[in-house]
């Protein structure tokens, strides 16, 4: 079954992709729930046109997205956490490189940072996701909180 998204969907494809899944998944879920729609000819004609359309502003983001990531790289990020010797207690998620870097001024969504869960301390790199073309690794480090 063939779908045009409407939406981005994780590990299926980016907003206006045809893609091809099975047709219990496009029926019971991406339609119901908003995230796709039949690829007809006819839509497939319109998106064609709005892509090109489109194609122009497409351009302006991505050089937005690569000019943020530019900064990204140049940011130096010091996650502190509570820990025992090298291991946390608790972990380092998504949700605190995103609020490591709005400390740092820049406020992107932990939806677009993919790091998995750290338990220890050290040096990482996360991804960041800024734009389907633009993707930039962090590097961070999580360091122990000075003991009181």
């Amino acid at each position: 079954m063939e779908l045009i998204l409407k939406q981005d969907v994780q590990n299926l494809g980016f907003k206006d992709d045809i893609v091809t899944v099975k047709p219990g998944y496009g029926r019971n879920f991406l339609i119901p729930q908003g995230f796709a729609s039949l690829a007809t000819p006819s839509a497939k004609k319109v998106l064609a046109e709005n892509l090109k359309q489109k194609a122009h502003k497409e351009a302006k983001l991505v050089s937005d997205a690569k000019s943020l990531a530019e900064t990204l790289k140049a940011l130096d990020i010091k996650i502190s956490a509570k820990a025992g010797g090298e291991k946390l207690f608790g972990s380092v998620t998504n949700a605190d490189i995103a609020e490591a870097l709005e400390k740092a001024g820049q406020n992107i969504d932990r939806k677009y940072i993919t790091s998995g869960i750290v338990k220890r301390t050290g040096k990482y790199s996360a991804s960041i996701r800024l734009h389907r073309d633009v993707i930039v690794d962090l590097p961070y480090e999580i360091v122990a909180e000075a003991q009181a």
